[in-house]
């Protein structure tokens, strides 16, 4: 996601294939990662971010970088932890008020200043629920964590449940490069959220917010997955590690194996017990986007402006998702007329 001024701002996006996240727009493939071992993968990408040069070379300098800011990074990550503590009580109350009717589910989604603002990504996202097929009544389970206090604020003015994640001493509202210390801050501050929810026993689907949710996904999930994660590209079977992961939509069932996962996480550069979890991935026939878009409108439950680089870009294109998809319930029939600025 870029801002008015060209530059890239932390999101709540994850997408490969486009350069948002490189310090320029002209930097292309030459800050790509591909090949990452899968823990190294998921530690940059768990928590739903502008994560687009993953996933696309091996580089030994970028690993030997991570590892040197993971130190500064885990460092702020301990100051946190109090911070986090202290509104525990607050978080448990939006989780048991969201959790849907088995007590222990519920619907996650960051935010941040940008894109709070009317008009922009929340307002779109919350119209996709509206206009969804059977969807209404998710939003009576979706948690919307804030990153800072205007993305707080405005959570409350539109919606039901809202967290507001404290930051006494970060600040998430304005640009935060790839792999910077502040973007490494908040990967590590979102894992302890996510984290903190695994260990109240709630299970969470986290969910980018430049994503229509058109149909409730939980049909289609796998019941007993540890992990589960929607695909830039979906060109394997749902167990074959080689499909291109993007957690901007991402299934955790709370369990003794993820809550040590997650735990493990917070103090380590590398996640040892990967290997002893159920992963799967989700088939972009029913979780699609930009990068692998779905063209049977009968079966598609989400929409992710993945590999697209630019705020108004998204706006735009998923928007007409929303229009394109009301044409298809009045008609029952009909397709997509995007990507168009997201190509």
């Amino acid at each position: 996601m870029s801002n008015n001024n060209g530059g890239p701002v932390i999101s709540v996006d994850d997408e490969g294939g486009d350069e948002k996240s490189c310090p320029s727009a002209g930097s292309g493939g030459a800050c790509r990662l591909l090949h990452l071992p899968l823990d190294l993968r998921l530690g940059l990408l768990f928590a739903g971010l502008a994560v687009s040069c993953l996933l696309l070379y091996n580089s030994t300098d970028t690993l030997e970088y991570f590892r040197a800011s993971y130190t500064s990074s885990r460092d702020s990550m301990v100051r946190f932890t109090s911070s986090l503590l202290s509104a525990t009580d607050d978080l448990g109350k939006v989780l048991k008020a969201a959790a849907m009717e088995d007590g222990k589910t519920v619907i996650l989604t960051n935010l941040n200043e940008a894109w709070a603002e009317p008009g922009s990504l929340l307002d779109i996202f919350l119209e996709a629920f509206r206009v969804g097929n059977g969807t209404l009544g998710l939003l009576d389970h979706l948690v919307v964590v804030a990153m800072d206090k205007k993305a707080f604020d405005r959570c409350r003015a539109v919606h039901r449940h809202c967290f507001n994640l404290p930051a006494k001493e970060m600040n998430f509202s304005g640009e935060a490069y790839f792999m910077s210390a502040g973007y490494l801050e908040l990967v590590w501050r979102k894992i302890q959220s996510l984290g903190e929810v695994l260990e109240r026993g709630y299970n969470f689907l986290f969910t980018d917010t430049d994503i229509m949710w058109l149909r409730s996904p939980f049909p289609h999930l796998y019941p007993d997955a540890d992990l589960q994660f929607s695909c830039d590209n979906y060109d394997f079977g749902p167990a074959d590690r080689r499909n291109q992961l993007n957690t901007g939509f991402t299934y955790v069932r709370s369990s003794n194996r993820t809550v040590e996962f997650f735990k493990f996480w917070r103090v380590e550069e590398r996640v040892s017990n990967i290997e002893e979890l159920q992963i799967r991935f989700l088939d972009t026939a029913y979780f699609s986007g930009f990068c692998q878009l779905s063209r049977d409108l009968s079966r598609i439950c989400t929409v992710h402006a993945n590999c697209c680089a630019g705020l108004d870009n998204k706006i735009r294109d998923l928007s007409i998702v929303l229009d394109d998809w009301r044409k298809y319930m009045d008609a029952g029939s009909g397709g997509w007329s995007v990507p168009k600025d997201c190509m």
